[in-house]
């Protein structure tokens, strides 16, 4: 694996990009709180598999341009989180946004600027005819971002991933909703 580091995307405030190697540990610790995998089936993760997840996300961004990668403060370099875009097992045909940040950056507009970028990203350089987002009805902080996106309730669901079952809503934009929301990335 190469930890390239690799900027996709600015906003304002920060750089998405590919994981480097020192990521690993803070993601690591983030996958490991408990705050943070409340509504991920509530299991912290190993750091190995945190490591594994990494490595997906840069792999699938050569391959395809996408990918769920490190969130970066551009000011300070410091490491928040992950988001973007990438396959969801339960729903093949869709291409989900997704984040996950350290606990000690929620509430300051992050996963929005992060998602918007990515949404500008995914409608405009992939073409994509819609993107979905995921959640456990619970997860009010994720809701609260995908309506800020624009995004609409589309379903509720019962999906399994990885083993485990959840109850989820999901919600959906497409690139002509007028109620895109967000600050597109550079």
């Amino acid at each position: 694996m190469t930890w390239t580091g690799t900027t996709v995307l600015t906003t304002p405030r920060l750089t998405l990009r590919c994981f480097q190697e020192n990521d690993l540990a803070p993601y690591a610790t983030l996958n490991a709180d408990p705050a943070v995998v409340a509504h991920l089936g509530g299991i912290p993760l190993t750091a190995k598999y945190s490591d594994e997840m990494a490595a997906w996300a840069n792999d699938l961004f050569q391959r395809e341009g996408i990918g769920l990668l490190a969130v970066e403060r551009t000011e300070d370099s410091s490491f928040l989180g992950m988001c973007g875009l990438h396959h969801l097992d339960a729903y093949p045909d869709d291409i989900e946004i997704a984040w996950r940040l350290a606990h000690e950056h929620w509430g300051h507009g992050y996963a929005t600027e992060a998602a918007a970028a990515w949404l500008g990203y995914g409608f405009t350089f992939k073409s994509l005819p819609r993107v979905i987002s995921v959640t456990e009805g619970v997860n009010v902080r994720s809701l609260a971002v995908m309506r800020r996106l624009g995004m609409t309730f589309d379903h509720n669901a019962r999906i399994e991933e990885e083993g485990m079952t959840f109850d989820v809503v999901v919600y959906a934009i497409e690139p002509s909703s007028p109620e895109r929301g967000g600050r597109r990335g550079t």
